[in-house]
């Protein structure tokens, strides 16, 4: 029991034994006085109890001093000479569980002094008559209290030295977590530094036109820098120190995340995939967006990682709760699979299909873990239902709260004109691909209850368009390729023909068909039945517009010159003006000599680190009269860190290697005069 339970447990004994012992004074005859003093003991007893207001270490001293007044009450009389042995043992008993040894040796000098004062003879009256027999009882009784004193104070002992070392356990442990985040922050730091040069270095030669080598190295550096990522958040879900950052964002930046994700991956088996948003998901939610995105990225890296053939269907949901929205995110693969044992071993740590040095799947084993300790983290749970050889659905559920309840697609008034699918339903080597398809058009019909119907042919395109008066037909790029007569002269009348292809297929020159570039999702769909022909370019375009921030001046100070490189290069695209620093005191300096708007600022500096240079520009600001805005920007990107700079008094958080999205957010945030794509200044 905890402390709190054990006075709760005394405080129950002792309104006990007070009870008793009133039963006891009235049967017996005792002084008639002490039954109402033991009633205002007792209430005083429940008081301090319940208040909490005194000191523990007092009010365990008024628990005692309760209990052992009563004891030597009903031990002094006469009557109750031979029972004294037996109160002590259950007094004893009862308050070691405080963990005192000072009461255990109380109640044995109480004990063997109210044996005194019978032997002795000093309450008056009859003496005891000390016979073999009555000796040989007191000398059992004697005996029994100290064995009993003596294991109580020996069990105390031992759980005093038994919480001792687990609190010097928690110390080590608070000292190795400790140890480990600056383990963390430290390799966090080394890592990205390099990886941030690598990316950074490979899109300049990329923007020169390198080519397909510089592309390469490219890649391989996104890709290290994720496992690096990986390493670090499966020892936080290990150790429980994920820190969650609330942010609003767009339901469908998720799926647009998503579907870019899928088209830069390696997919080699040419999977396709199938994204199914409800409509009816709230267009604006608040959660840790970024664990979210990175939920999504290891659930279809898996998928694609272990499903050869077939496709991944992805679907995104809501249901409406008390705090907000339950957030639902299905992967459906037509993988290998996983059996029971499997699925058990997931939640428990390291997981994966291949643990051979030569498998070809790649990775480091990492995802489903991480997918479940920020899951759990953010409130939420993770199914998985799977057959070894039959592919796999994970369903992970997260609780988030709403800032813009309205659906995240709408289709325009009025629209009620039929649609029909053409599918052929042959086409599909593997079947579950069909019913991903079709349960993404029965739940797009459902969500804007509009009626689909589906046309296996050509003739059944005709003779349905004909009968229901249909508006648009939607078909793959195989339907489309075998009668591309038919349908390029069907895109010329009122009809729209939309052809669902891979991204760098052509149509003819001056064909009417929309074309909607793989994988298929709902807001293409949603935007052709809108728009019609006009459509134009049917992808989710809502972050292509770049903001420019030109004339604003910045310093950047990091001790790495290749870093600095990169960082100029990517800031000057913003139209920026630029200039840099390898250190704290070189920043201090040029900051007391030039005007700035804001300043990037590294963390992990020799002589000065960031936090430091920092607060000594903010002093030299507050002497000099001038208002400077500084953005910490590092490799130090532990759970937590964009917190822990914040409260330092930093103005943002920008993490290495350098994500743009992130670079502008954090910009227009810090620059509220910065326009987005027409250029401006903070003011």
């Amino acid at each position: 029991m905890n402390q709190r339970n054990n006075e709760k447990f005394i405080v129950l004994v002792d309104s006990l034994a007070a009870v008793v012992l009133i039963i006891e004074v009235i049967l017996m005859g005792w002084e008639f006085w002490v039954p109402p003093v033991v009633i205002a003991g007792m209430i005083a007893l429940w008081a301090v109890g319940l208040s909490e207001k005194m000191d523990q270490d007092v009010r365990m001293l008024f628990y005692f001093s309760y209990g052992a007044l009563m004891l030597f009450y009903h031990g002094v009389h006469k009557t109750s000479m031979f029972d004294i042995a037996l109160t002590a043992v259950l007094v004893m008993a009862t308050y070691s569980i405080l963990n005192r040894v000072y009461m255990m040796n109380a109640i044995l000098f109480e004990y063997f002094f109210l044996l005194v004062i019978h032997v002795c003879n000093f309450t008056g009256g009859t003496p005891i008559e000390l016979t073999r027999e009555t000796i040989a009882r007191l000398l059992l009784h004697v005996a029994i209290v100290t064995f009993v004193y003596y294991i109580s104070v020996r069990t105390i002992n031992e759980r005093i030295d038994d919480e001792e070392e687990k609190k010097v356990r928690e110390e080590r442990i608070e000292e190795n977590d400790a140890s480990t985040e600056d383990f963390l922050s430290n390799i966090s730091h080394e890592l990205r530094t390099p990886v941030n040069v690598v990316n950074g270095m490979s899109d300049l030669l990329l923007k020169r036109g390198a080519g397909y080598e510089a592309d390469s190295v490219k890649k391989a550096g996104v890709r290290l820098a994720y496992q690096i990522e990986d390493i670090q958040d499966y020892t936080e879900c290990k150790s429980g120190s994920v820190f969650l950052e609330e942010d609003e964002y767009m339901s469908t930046s998720l799926i647009n995340d998503v579907v870019t994700y899928f088209r830069l991956s390696d997919n080699t088996g040419d999977l396709e995939m199938v994204v199914d948003l409800s409509p009816d998901t709230p267009t604006v939610m608040t959660g840790d967006v970024k664990k979210i995105h990175k939920i999504f990225r290891h659930l279809l890296e898996n998928a694609v990682k272990f499903t050869k053939n077939g496709g991944i269907y992805v679907r995104l949901y809501t249901e409406p709760t008390d705090y907000g929205v339950n957030l639902s995110i299905e992967m459906t693969d037509t993988g290998i699979g996983m059996d029971a044992n499997d699925i058990l071993s997931v939640s428990a740590g390291l997981y994966q299909a291949n643990k051979k040095r030569n498998r070809s799947s790649g990775g480091i084993g990492l995802g489903l873990f991480i997918v479940y300790g920020f899951t759990h983290r953010m409130g939420g749970f993770v199914k998985i239902e799977s057959e070894k050889g039959n592919g796999t659905t994970v369903r992970v559920t997260i609780p988030q709260k709403v800032v813009d309840k309205k659906p995240c697609m709408t289709l325009r008034d009025g629209f009620d004109s039929p649609v029909l699918f053409h599918v052929r339903p042959d086409k599909y080597k593997v079947p579950k691909l069909r019913d991903f398809y079709r349960n993404m058009v029965a739940n797009l019909a459902t969500g804007f209850h509009v009626p689909v119907y589906p046309a296996e042919t050509v003739y059944e395109v005709e003779r349905l368009k004909e009968k229901l008066g249909a508006s648009h037909v939607f078909m793959g790029q195989e339907e489309y390729e075998e009668n591309r007569g038919y349908f390029e002269e069907l895109a010329k009348e009122d009809i729209v023909v939309a052809v669902s292809a891979d991204a760098e297929y052509e149509l003819p020159a001056n064909s009417r068909v929309v074309l909607m570039p793989k994988p298929l999702y709902a807001y293409p769909v949603i935007k052709i039945l809108n728009e019609g022909k006009d459509a134009g370019d049917v992808e989710e375009n809502e972050h292509t517009e770049r903001p420019i921030f030109k004339g604003v001046k910045a310093l950047v100070v990091d001790d790495e010159p290749m870093n600095l490189v990169v960082a100029t290069s990517l800031f000057r695209n913003y139209e920026m003006t630029v200039e840099t620093a390898e250190s704290g005191k070189e920043a201090i300096k040029k900051f007391r000599d030039n005007d700035y708007d804001l300043i990037f600022m590294d963390h992990m500096m020799p002589e000065m680190d960031g936090v430091e240079a920092m607060k000594r520009i903010r002093d030299a600001a507050s002497d000099l009269g001038k208002n400077i805005i500084i953005v910490a920007f590092t490799a130090n990107a532990v759970s937590g860190a964009r917190e822990m700079f914040i409260k330092e008094g930093f103005d943002g958080f920008i993490a290495k290697p350098i994500n743009t999205s992130d670079f502008e957010r954090v910009m227009m945030r810090v620059l509220p005069g910065a326009a987005s794509g027409k250029g401006g200044k903070a003011e």
